[in-house]
């Protein structure tokens, strides 16, 4: 940063400083400027394909996957988009190189994938992937604040292909995802309920599912379903954060088979994650089945759980479901299996998908009702010491419904599927049923104290409904059940205990600032007549007007304090400013400030005196915020071949910080 003169200013001069700038004592002011970059447009579309966003490990990283034509090396690049200028990603853009390898059982091609990390909040940021020559198009996201509350969106089996029409299917996922992120588009993840396609291994099916362009702006939290399982096509295109891809997490206990698998957890802000491969619960498969997800969410929660405030598990079979899966010996051996670890490890809420259809489980506790008398359809629940939400979603794309089924005689606790004595139509542990043939979504508020989940209409009876257009049955009236209308919504209070937990939110700390001020009135520093000596020179001698140091900032950077002067002039006679020479002094301490090194006049050893620039202070990384006050002894020594006169000059004062 430069500095240009201006008028002299009478009284105090204020200087707020950032990377450097300068000004000075005797009428020089300081002039900051900078331009900002245009935002960007996209790039042209190359080889890459399939790019899709999604979660990483904390809410500041994002991992993007990609399938590529060629087995080259490639990367993402990432920039903030306001240094984006007519579309071209600037000189210094971030690159994180990519890993992958050739698809296997499927169209061909190779899969990459890398993770971008150190992401700042409240900040858009555009990406493309690929390598130079041959770049995907430009994509953009935006992070949020990293703390506190935030919604996110959980679907239900997109499962395209599933209708038998792909382009059907296609559509409704695509209407789902346009009406919930118009609705909610300061939603932060977009989270899976499993089966993202029909037919594993159908490159078709893929492209339609990853066609619409919200999958590469909000990230995806991916999880396995049923149909995606049978093959590596939902390995090689969902890419997901600290998984762990063992073998008992596959379903057949082999992880170089050609089946996907793994389990994975991931922090968002106070959410705990874990997300588990219900397709391995039989051990008699080759699998590690339920024990071994039961190991590893307690493993994760004993290690992770204390980082966050809500832990929230997903994995695709529901066990709590009301339709044509509800009474499946697989579902009723994991609703056996899971809900007593679940509860004593403090879960809040699961989300499940797999059975097409809406339903929301009474708090249940140890595999039974937690509390008899919590009614059904209630808007607010109190967890209590072990309460667990279980929630079911209904088809995000319309593909596919599946009909709620009818209670049976087998119990109203552990594996039964008994009626509800407070509401006979629904099975024991469902709070709420609902099946209509209209698409719908969860959003779910994390807040301070509460969870807030609402199943809402995405779609009503008319196209996009692929299930519908084929004939299936329908009987939402849109003029009282429309998009955006709520099917459901529940208020989960959490269980603190028998104290009294006490909580405060702390902002964000203002970043502070660093500059100097002029300590007083910025007068003339007037040296008075120099003293001849030693018949051969004159001294004067006087102090600079005292300069106040604040830094408040939170970084601690270090700063510096500098100063030059001009050739001391009196109309067309001048001498050098190298005859000025200084003693710097604390005045007053803080700010971590300490005196630089005096400088001699050039007039006693030929040197460069106060003519160039030289320290009056400065402190260092780490240094305590504060307001100091630094000073300077002056020394002038001039040579008795300079002609009579009143000489001034200008003392321009540098200040740096990082």
């Amino acid at each position: 940063m430069r500095s240009r003169p201006s008028t002299q200013a009478s009284g105090p001069v204020r200087r707020r400083v950032a990377t450097g700038a300068t000004a000075t004592i005797l009428g020089l002011a300081v002039a900051l400027g900078g331009g900002l970059a245009s935002p960007a447009g996209a790039a042209e579309p190359t080889t890459p394909t399939g790019v899709i966003l999604g979660v990483g490990a904390n809410e500041s990283q994002r991992t993007v996957t990609w399938y590529s034509s060629t087995d080259s090396a490639q990367k993402i690049q990432v920039a903030p988009t306001a240094e984006l200028v007519k579309g071209e990603f600037p000189a210094g853009a971030a690159t994180y190189d990519a890993v992958g390898g050739a698809n296997i059982a499927t169209s061909g091609g190779f899969n990459r994938h890398a993770t971008i990390t150190n992401l700042k909040e409240h900040t858009p940021y555009s990406y493309r992937v690929g390598t130079e020559g041959a770049w995907s198009s430009a994509y953009s996201f935006k992070t949020q604040d990293f703390e506190g509350d935030y919604d996110f969106l959980f679907f239900g089996d997109p499962q395209i292909g599933s209708s038998g029409n792909v382009a059907k299917d296609q559509a409704g996922w695509q209407d789902t995802l346009d009406v919930a992120l118009t609705a909610n588009p300061d939603s932060e993840l977009l989270v899976s309920g499993g089966d993202q396609v029909e037919t594993a291994n159908t490159e078709s099916q893929w492209n339609a599912f990853l066609a619409p362009d919200k999958l590469r702006q909000y990230p995806w939290a991916a999880t396995i379903g049923n149909h995606d399982v049978g093959g590596k096509a939902y390995e090689q295109h969902l890419f997901t954060p600290n998984t762990d891809r063992s073998g008992p997490y596959y379903s057949n206990g082999n992880p170089a088979s050609d089946t996907s698998g793994g389990d994975y957890w991931y922090i968002y802000k106070d959410v705990l994650f874990i997300d588990l491969n219900s397709n391995s619960y039989d051990p008699s498969q080759g699998g590690g089945g339920d024990a071994a997800h039961i190991k590893y969410v307690t493993d994760v929660i004993n290690q992770h759980g204390a980082e966050a405030k809500w832990k929230v598990l997903t994995y695709h079979h529901a066990i709590y479901s009301p339709a044509d899966h509800a009474k499946d010996s697989d579902n009723k051996k994991r609703r056996v299996d899971f809900p007593t670890t679940f509860s004593e490890l403090g879960v809040d809420l699961v989300l499940q998908g797999h059975d097409h259809s809406y339903s929301r489980s009474y708090l249940i506790k140890n595999g039974e009702k937690a509390d008899k008398d919590e009614k059904p359809g209630a808007a607010d629940v109190n967890a209590g010491p072990g309460g667990v939400i279980y929630v079911t979603a209904n088809s995000s794309s319309g593909s596919k419904y599946y009909d709620i089924t009818a209670p049976d005689n087998s119990g109203t606790s552990g594996a039964g599927n008994g009626a509800d004595p407070l509401n006979p139509k629904n099975y024991w542990y469902n709070s709420v049923q609902d099946q209509e043939h209209v698409r719908t979504y969860v959003k779910v508020q994390v807040r301070n104290d509460k969870l807030v989940v609402e199943d809402i209409r995405s779609g009503t009876c008319a196209a996009p409904n692929a299930a519908v257009e084929n004939g299936s049955w329908c009987n939402n009236t849109t003029a009282e059940q429309p998009v955006g209308s709520l099917v459901d919504k529940v208020t989960v209070h959490p269980y603190h205990g028998s104290g009294q937990d006490l909580q405060v939110n702390v902002p964000e700390a203002a970043p502070g600032e660093f500059g100097w001020t002029i300590d007083g009135h910025n007068g003339l520093v007037d040296l008075g007549t120099a003293q001849e000596r030693d018949s051969d020179h004159f001294e004067a001698t006087g102090r600079i007007n005292p300069i106040a140091v604040s830094d408040s900032r939170r970084s601690l950077s270090p700063w510096s304090i500098s100063a030059n002067v001009t050739d001391f002039q009196d109309a067309g006679k001048t001498f050098s400013g190298s005859f000025l020479g200084w003693a710097p002094r604390v005045l007053q301490d803080g700010a971590g400030a300490k005196a630089s090194d005096s400088v001699a006049s050039g007039y006693d050893d030929n040197g460069k005196g106060l003519s160039i620039s030289r320290g009056l202070g400065s402190a260092v990384q780490g240094h305590p915020r504060g307001t100091a006050k630094l000073g300077a002894d002056l020394s002038l020594k001039i040579p008795d071949s300079v002609e009579k006169g009143g000489y001034r000059s200008t003392l321009t004062i540098t200040a740096l910080s990082s």
